[in-house]
């Protein structure tokens, strides 16, 4: 199992996003809270929940990784 999957071991939502988010080339770090941690350079790092209640909660969080890389790009192009 790699680094970034063991993060979200358990979960298999957060298996999915965790997959999205390698393949886009995000860092995930399970933090002391127990929340996970998405990072890439030149990005807002993004927060969510380990724990998810509802699909939606996945789906959100894509949004968010989508929405950073999107003001990323912005950022750069100006």
């Amino acid at each position: 199992m790699s680094k970034s999957l063991s993060a979200a071991r358990g979960c298999k939502g957060m298996q999915r996003l965790v997959r999205y988010a390698a393949t886009r080339g995000w860092e995930v770090q399970r933090t002391s809270g127990g929340h996970l941690r998405f990072s890439k350079p030149g990005c807002a790092p993004v927060f969510t929940s380990f724990t998810t209640k509802d699909r939606r909660a996945e789906l959100n969080a894509r949004a968010q990784l989508r929405r950073a890389e999107w003001q990323q790009r912005c950022r750069h192009d100006t």
